[in-house]
């Protein structure tokens, strides 16, 4: 932890080198994920309610869906540029060096601007808070709390599955951002409005719904079942096969040379 808080501070300072640039980075992501929020907005000026859930409930949805994927995208960034490593035999030094591969890709790229979309998702959870619609507990705000770090981990399982498919492929597959940002963009209204199926497959083959949607019941008081405050959980194992897939692929890497 102590070499990846240096990795930390000095990809901060190179960023700060040019703050203004930074500033509207950040700015820029701000604005990015707003047109979502006013794409709610709109539609809620039309209908009461969609899928029976109120505009602050489909609010507190989407803060938790941008506050997860920001962080899995500022910190997780290096395994979504992955395939330029393979490509050019990048990948080659971090093999020959003593630290854990993993470790030198997440330490190695932080894109700090992402956390635009992190402090958006903060602000709708204030409004959502303020609202006054949503009687907030103790056991509540713990589940609010492991769904934003079940979110982010299942993210960022996603791009770690993301970069071992390139072991195979040398090219990143754009079917994967069906599941990232498609998955992120279908994330800003609970999964359950897309139909059975969806909700199926969001919750036992890509687990972006056991972070999103049952947590989300329980926190709205929609059910007293405790289960539903604990399925975030599960959701973080999701990176136990993203692990086994990296790992695979590792094993099976072959330098392009350089």
């Amino acid at each position: 932890m102590k070499l990846y808080m240096k990795f930390f501070a000095m990809n901060f300072k190179s960023k700060m080198q040019y703050k203004v640039s930074f500033i509207f980075l950040v700015i820029g992501r701000f604005i990015v994920t707003f047109g979502m929020i006013l794409t709610i907005f709109f539609m809620f000026q039309r209908y009461n309610t969609v899928g029976g859930f109120t505009f602050e409930e489909i609010l507190l949805c989407s803060s938790v869906i941008n506050m997860s994927f920001a962080i899995a995208e500022c910190f997780a960034r290096g395994f979504d540029i992955f395939d330029r490593m393979v490509r050019n035999s990048e990948f080659d030094r971090i093999m020959v060096r003593p630290r854990n591969e993993i470790f030198q890709i997440l330490a190695g790229q932080i894109e700090f601007a992402r956390l635009g979309g992190l402090l958006q998702g903060i602000a709708i959870l204030i409004y959502v808070v303020q609202s006054g619609n949503i009687i907030w507990t103790f056991d509540k705000i713990f589940t609010l709390i492991i769904m934003v770090i079940s979110g982010t981990v299942v993210f960022s399982s996603l791009f770690l599955i993301y970069a071992a498919i390139c072991f195979f492929t040398l090219e990143g597959l754009e079917f994967m951002n069906v599941f990232l940002y498609g998955g992120r963009d279908f994330g800003h209204y609970p999964y359950v409005i897309y139909g059975n199926y969806i909700l199926k497959f969001f919750t036992f083959i890509v687990p972006l719904a056991l972070f999103q949607y049952y947590p989300l019941l329980y926190v709205l008081g929609r059910t007293t079942n405790k289960f539903y405050m604990f399925t975030p959980f599960f959701g973080i194992l999701f990176i136990i096969p993203a692990y086994m897939l990296w790992r695979f692929g590792v094993s099976k890497y072959k330098s392009n040379g350089s």
